[in-house]
Formats: C-alpha cells, structure tokens, sequence
C-alpha cells in the first residue's frame, strides 16, 4: 500500500481532487466509462473513486481483451490441443486459466495431457516453430490494437523463413466498433438512468491507432473522449478535462496523454496490421455478443498461418456461466459487487468468469484492491 498512500498524500492529488469537486456541478450527475481495463486496475489501485464527490461515477467498460473472449474461442484451443497431439499451442499466461466449457480451462486441458505452452510474446511462439520443426505450432492471439503488431510480425515473419508448422488462432479485435456498440444500446446509453456523458480513452490502444478514430464518437454521439495515461494523476486530469467539456456543453476529443498519443498513431504498425489482416464481417464479444467489424482475420495471402483454417476448426457459441454477471459487468450495467459469487465462490484463486482472471479485469481489480470492502478513506 506503499504507492497508494504516497499518491494520496501527495500534493498533486490533493489539488487535483479539489479541482473536480469544485468544477463538478452540485445539481448533476456525471458517468464517465473507462474503457481501458489499464484505467481499471489504476482506479482501484489508487481508490481515485474515493477522492471524487458523490455526483461523479466511473463505469467499467469491455477493455480488457482477456475478459471479452468468448467461451468458444477458447474452446477452439482446447479441442484443437487435446484432439491433436502433434500441436503446441502458446498464449498468453492470463488466457490459460479462463473459464472454458464442461469446467475446463487451458490449464486443465494441459493437466489432461494437452501440450499448452505460456508465451510472453508472439515472437516466444515463433522461435518454438523454429525449434520443434516436428511439431505445429500454434499462437493463440489476443488483444486490441496494442498487440496486434507483433502478431502480424510473427506472421510475415514466418513467411521469410518458410516455416511451414506455425499458425495463428487470430483473436484480436478492435476498440472503436466496441464503442459504438456500447453507444448504440439503450441499456448502456443510460446506466441506472443517469446518461453516460463520456470516455476515458484507452492508452496503449490510442499510440497505435491514434486520437484521430475517437472524433466519430464526439461528432456523431455529442460524447466527449479524453486520452488518457495510467498513472493515476493522469486518469484525475483525464476526469477533470471531461467534466469541463461537460459543463461547457462541449463534445470534443482530448489527449491528455501527448506524451505518448499522436494524432495519427504509429503509422509504420498500421501499415503491418493491414498487410497481413482483413476485417471480419462480425465477431463475438463476451457481454456484446455479436459485434459486426470488430475483429481481424488473417488475410488470404497468407492463409498458410491461419489455424482455423489449416486444422479446419469450428466456432461454436457458448453460453456464460448463469452464476457470473461478467457479461454485464463488461457492459458497464453491473458492477462486480453486484455478482452475488464475487468474492465467495468467485476468486482470482477460482475464477467463475474471464474479469476475475486478468488483473485488468474488474472483478480482479476490485476484489485484489479490497474494493468491496469497508474500508476508512482519508480525506484528500
């Protein structure tokens, strides 16, 4: 709790907290969505809740890229590893313990006797295919645009080196169709009847893609989106700036975060993302369901690296778990609290549901941060 009292006592924090409460108008309500699952874990780290008045509310959104995979995806790797003793498949150590069909998840298929492998980045994977010639090898890939890159990397990669045993399950999706989802349902538009007035923008995302994507959002929808760091002064800024555009009757996009956020992005990656991948005509988010233009495939130039096309696999949609409230907790209706297993049955230790398996996840957040408990706050 070191840095957590550290940034509360700091004087920079206190300034800040005073500003909001004073620019914030007594005779409204303010509900701003963070989208960035990164945001997340930095607001309940820090408890920047604790330190904004009453009337202002921050809502959880489908930012974190662990948590809105579907069950069937991860089924996909499941059967694809059990059914296939010649395959490895690598990911990424929070995909492994994600709750998957008839209680299992990837890391219980491995205990059956499935080869599933950690991987800290898509280049892991392809230097495993280059090692195990007598092996396929295939990368399980998730994220938003932060991860895309190096997955389309590996890929074009492989195909410099005529490796012909590696192959991609593509899962990555994109985070301004999401957006407009959650703008286009009048379930979300209006979260406990007080209007969503605007977005955190996501961090990592924005250096990709750049600040440029978000203006369709505040010309269209009249929703402000501030840019934002992960420190937690970044996110009170972040806040400070969309109460004013609030106030001011304004709809605009701001980058609070320029130390890092272009206009434009970084070119040369998007460049990368449109050689080797196309968009999908639609995808499975969970707690969206189907999301048309939210995801990438793999294109047919380089058909030779898709793993759903090369073993001839199948998404079949499953159900969530009837117990867990993660759909609607990604949705921004439902807080973790409001899951009657959180925190009982439902741990980081034995995750019922994806957002209690990520650290970006809400329900690891809230639950690892002591969010749902009672818990005495100094004042700022």
């Amino acid at each position: 709790m070191k840095y957590v009292d550290e940034f509360r006592d700091g004087g920079l924090a206190r300034q800040l907290a005073a500003a909001i409460r004073r620019e914030a108008d007594a005779g409204r309500d303010y509900a701003f969505m963070e989208f960035c699952g990164g945001h997340t874990h930095a607001i309940s780290r820090y408890g920047v809740t604790d330190l904004l008045p009453p009337n202002v509310r921050m809502i959880h959104g489908p930012g974190c890229p662990v948590c809105v995979l579907p069950i069937g995806r991860i089924d996909m790797a499941i059967g694809l590893a059990l059914a296939r003793p010649e395959v490895i498949v690598c990911t990424y150590g929070d995909c492994l313990r994600v709750p998957a069909s008839e209680g299992l998840s990837m890391l219980k298929a491995k205990a059956r006797g499935a080869d599933i492998r950690m991987v800290y980045s898509a280049g892991d994977a392809l230097a495993l295919a280059q090692a195990s010639p007598e092996r396929e090898v295939v990368f399980f890939a998730i994220g938003f645009e932060t991860t895309t890159p190096p997955t389309a990397l590996v890929i074009r990669q492989a195909e410099a080196l005529g490796l012909t045993n590696f192959s991609v399950i593509c899962n990555h999706v994109l985070t301004p169709s999401a957006i407009v989802t959650i703008l286009e349902s009048p379930e979300v538009r209006d979260i406990g009847s007080v209007p969503l007035d605007g977005f955190i923008g996501p961090a990592h995302v924005s250096t990709i893609i750049g600040s440029r994507p978000y203006a369709f959002f505040a010309e269209e929808y009249r929703k402000p989106v501030v840019i934002a760091g992960f420190e937690p002064l970044d996110v009170m800024q972040a806040i400070r700036m969309l109460i004013r555009q609030v106030n001011d009757g304004r709809a605009e996009v701001e980058n609070e975060f320029t130390r890092a956020v272009t206009a434009d992005g970084n070119l040369k990656a998007q460049a990368l993302v449109s050689e080797v991948f196309e968009l999908r005509r639609s995808f499975e988010w969970r707690g969206l369901r189907e999301v048309p233009y939210s995801a990438l495939r793999i294109r047919e130039r380089f058909a030779a690296f898709d793993a759903e096309a090369k073993f001839d696999i199948a998404y079949r949609s499953v159900a969530d778990n009837k117990a867990c409230e993660c759909g609607a907790i990604l949705r921004g209706v439902k807080k973790p609290t409001d899951c009657r297993i959180f925190g009982t049955v439902c741990t980081p230790e034995n995750p019922m549901g994806s957002c209690m398996v990520s650290s970006e996840g809400a329900c690891a957040a809230h639950y690892n941060y002591g969010r749902f408990r009672d818990i005495p706050v100094v004042a700022a």
